[in-house]
């Protein structure tokens, strides 16, 4: 007994905190989606320096791909 509780303790926070990571990053990138501030300076921090035409279209990329957990699977191959 002494064992199993530590065990689930930790099996639960790192479910959780998976979950909650998941929540994060998609929440940041659909703050991105409309700040184009934002989406520059993850470009810079890449090591990309784009300019206004190459925005628009990243934006755009990213309005059209829809987000992953939202009810649009990947697709498979027939």
């Amino acid at each position: 007994m002494n064992y199993v509780i530590p065990i689930i303790t930790l099996i639960v926070g790192l479910v959780g905190g998976f979950f909650i990571g998941v929540f994060y990053l998609r929440k940041q990138l659909e703050k991105m989606q409309n700040d184009p501030q934002m989406l520059q300076k993850m470009a810079k921090q890449m090591g990309y320096n784009m300019n206004g035409k190459q925005m628009q279209r990243a934006q755009q990329m990213m309005k059209n791909q829809p987000m992953p957990g939202k009810g649009q699977g990947r697709k498979r191959k027939s």
